[in-house]
């Protein structure tokens, strides 16, 4: 998973900073979140009987939910995408969680507005907006659609179900609504397909608008999330602070305070359009 490869040595680093270095006071075991959930259940429940001290939650709700079911008491740091841990009952609120979990939670629903957003944009004058998303995706893609219609947009949705996806018929059924531009929502089962997907656009010359840098250094026109790094770094903290006494329902949770917006010039160049100025100069990073 491109986010975790980028993230995790931030997180190793900042592990190290408070003492714990992997290998020799500290031992890290994983588990993939891109498989099916029986599987993923079954590997978290086998890590928990191995004596573990601390979960890390990182992704969709379903490896919360794995965690929760391996232990409902074992301190649990987690990262939430595109849900959100109150409305869901996981902890009581951002400042006192108050039970066993606490880490980070990205509002997805608010970036893929804001995503909307900045294709608009970028792109001063298209009206048709396809999005495509699955399941995880399912508040961002309700938060994304109100604010596209709330800017006169035409959506035309493409839910996929049943990974692994088969992006090429995806986007032959794309094509026949004659979209001018693509939102592409966050799911783990999109991250290892994201030059694939990338290239597809690129052969439809559909610009595209993404959630992490690393499907605009794959050949994504836009990208804008959270930075992976910075919130590895925030985990880490938390995990060292519990491992070191500290309770999880002591430790508010975070929001993330770093986004970023990248723009890659060479798509732009390669599909034929011209990105607004406007959107280059709000750019933190320009791909040429």
């Amino acid at each position: 998973n491109p986010v975790v490869s980028v993230g995790y040595p931030a997180f190793l680093d900042e592990l190290k900073k408070s003492g714990f270095s992997a290998g020799q006071n500290l031992t890290i075991e994983t588990v993939r979140l891109d498989q099916d959930a029986q599987k993923l259940f079954a590997e978290t429940a086998d890590l928990v009987r191995s004596n573990v001290e601390l979960l890390v939650a990182t992704g969709p709700e379903i490896s919360l939910q794995a965690a929760l079911a391996a232990s409902p008491t074992i301190p649990i740091v987690m990262w939430a995408i595109n849900y959100d841990p109150i409305a869901h009952g996981y902890v009581k609120s951002l400042a006192r969680p108050g039970g066993n979990i606490t880490g980070v939670v990205s509002q997805q629903t608010e970036l893929a507005a804001k995503q909307v957003e900045f294709l608009t944009q970028a792109l001063p004058g298209r009206t048709r907006l396809a999005i495509l998303w699955d399941r995880a995706a399912d508040q961002s893609f309700g938060a994304a659609e109100r604010q596209a219609r709330s800017l006169g947009l035409s959506v035309q949705s493409l839910k996929l179900e049943n990974p692994p996806y088969d992006f090429d018929a995806a986007f032959r059924s794309l094509a026949q609504g004659s979209p001018q531009m693509l939102l592409v929502l966050s799911s783990q089962f999109f991250a290892l397909s994201r030059s694939h997907i990338a290239e597809l656009a690129i052969q439809q010359r559909l610009p595209t608008m993404f959630i992490f840098k690393s499907y605009a250094q794959a050949g994504g026109l836009i990208s804008y999330g959270v930075d992976p790094p910075a919130i590895y770094r925030q985990l880490a903290f938390y995990v060292a602070k519990i491992l070191n006494g500290a309770k999880p329902a002591d430790l508010p949770v975070e929001q993330p305070v770093k986004f970023e917006l990248v723009v890659n010039l060479k798509t732009a160049k390669a599909i034929g359009v011209e990105l607004s100025t406007a959107i280059q100069l709000r750019a933190d990073e320009v791909i040429e």
